[in-house]
């Protein structure tokens, strides 16, 4: 049975912390809120497993969980499974273990397969959680799958872990479940997150080596600055050498000299310059023009609204492929758009069918969406629009790939172009007056020698 650490504030207005086992979060919750306390936080404690040169999974394979899959045993109940010696270690030792984007997308990918074998969401859900190792992930999954038994949809559990599950996919889930398509949105939710997760592992193989080289050319300079530059001006005193160093690095150590005086003023306009950037951006017009922004930034703007919007017409076409009329459609699936901009664009085409007009005429007036997907759709609109929207969304990935080569072409340059500059101001202020020191013609002009 899962083991949780709560905190939560009594009549009195007293915090309160305890260690409990419990069946799930959901039966935590009433307890605690029928004892008369408001439940601050509930975490599950587990065991962080120490990781060996070959990445464990914290699932087994497809095959294995079919082989242990027993659906007499689903419908006569499940009964509630003894820890094991191992969950009992685990739990007493009383640490998180975290759940990966990789976890959640081996769950995704099997809950998937189960339910294109024709399991229904428990005997589906019973049968992952019996074969997942990974403590703090199958707290959460029995947890949604005590919601199911309750009678409530998937996606309003999820929402408790919206840290776990990312808000498209848990709205991704959301549209399978209220349009009764859930398979086809495990499946575009298992490519959502692979996806996802191949932009990120490219991003970050190219931003994190040259962050690292900034931050170390970063610390060479202030090094240099604190230590090298007043011992060479110490040495040259010493002698007393005519020779100075270099106007560039005289200039810069003024520059700190100053800067380490009236320090706090620039901080304190950079603070408050922020604060109010973040104090406008929380209110719904400073929102909506930061994400206007997003969509029209350098680089990346075009290939944020390429995925945002090719993810609102999959969801689209799998509702109306399920019979919704257009309208509900478009109601239905705005839920998995973030974008302020975009859902203030869906919203307009909706209000636009309730008039009678054109939904699409507010993709094509936003100036966002381009002219390809907008003639799409419209003819679509005189033809077959589910079909035509199928051609759109894997037109939409093939825009996507090139986009994302272009920003994945431009942007080692801006990275480089930047660590490149720094490199520079390092060898003028640092390294010259090193070679200064080295090459030793202020011994001869120290001594009045000829050099």
């Amino acid at each position: 049975m899962p083991e949780y650490i709560y905190r939560a504030v009594t009549s009195k207005g007293q915090i309160v912390r305890n260690r409990v086992e419990d069946v799930n979060r959901n039966t935590l919750i009433k307890k605690l809120k029928n004892n008369d306390l408001l439940p601050i936080s509930i975490v599950q404690v587990s065991y962080t497993a120490k990781k060996n040169k070959v990445n464990r999974r914290n699932m087994m394979d497809i095959d294995d969980i079919m082989k242990q899959a027993d659906s007499a045993n689903i419908l006569q109940g499940r009964a509630i499974a003894k820890p094991s010696m191992k969950e009992r270690v685990n739990l007493a030792l009383a640490r998180d273990e975290k759940v990966t984007t990789r976890d959640v997308i081996i769950f995704t990918q099997n809950f998937y397969l189960l339910k294109k074998a024709n399991f229904n969401n428990i005997h589906a859900l019973s049968t992952i959680i019996d074969s997942t190792e990974n403590l703090t992930l199958r707290g959460i999954l029995q947890d949604i799958l005590a919601g199911v038994e309750a009678g409530e949809y998937m996606y309003t559990t999820m929402e408790y872990y919206s840290n776990i599950f990312p808000y498209i996919y848990i709205n991704m889930i959301k549209v399978g479940e209220l349009s009764g398509s859930l398979t086809k949105s495990l499946e575009q939710a298992v490519k959502y997150l692979e996806d996802s997760d191949d932009i990120n592992s490219r991003l970050r193989k190219i931003i994190i080596p040259n962050v690292l080289q900034l931050v170390a050319i970063l610390g060479i300079l202030i090094f240099g600055v604190a230590y090298i530059i007043p011992l060479i001006q110490e040495t040259f005193a010493a002698v007393g050498t005519s020779q100075t160093l270099p106007g560039p690095t005289l200039w810069f150590l003024s520059f700190v000299d100053g800067f380490s005086k009236i320090w706090y003023i620039p901080v304190m306009i950079i603070a408050g310059v922020v604060a109010i950037v973040i104090t406008y951006i929380n209110t719904p017009k400073g929102k909506y023009n930061f994400h206007y922004f997003k969509y029209k930034m350098p680089i990346f703007g075009k290939l944020i609204y390429a995925i945002d919007f090719s993810r609102f017409m999959r969801a689209m076409l799998l509702n109306l492929e399920n019979g919704m009329r257009i309208q509900d459609s478009l109601e239905v699936s705005k839920s998995i758009v973030k974008n302020y901009v975009l859902l203030s664009i869906i919203e307009t085409a909706i209000n636009n069918i309730l008039i009678g007009a054109s939904w699409i005429e507010p993709f094509e007036n936003s100036g966002l969406s381009s002219s390809m997907q907008t003639e799409m759709l419209k003819i679509g609109m005189e033809t077959d629009l589910p079909e035509m929207m199928r051609k759109l969304v894997e037109y939409m990935d093939i825009d996507i790939n090139n986009l994302m080569q272009k920003v994945m072409a431009v942007l080692p340059q801006v990275v480089y172009s930047i660590v490149g500059i720094f490199l520079i101001f390092l060898v003028v202020i640092i390294i010259v007056p090193c070679v200064q020191l080295y090459m030793g013609t202020w011994v001869f002009d120290a001594v009045d020698l000829p050099v």
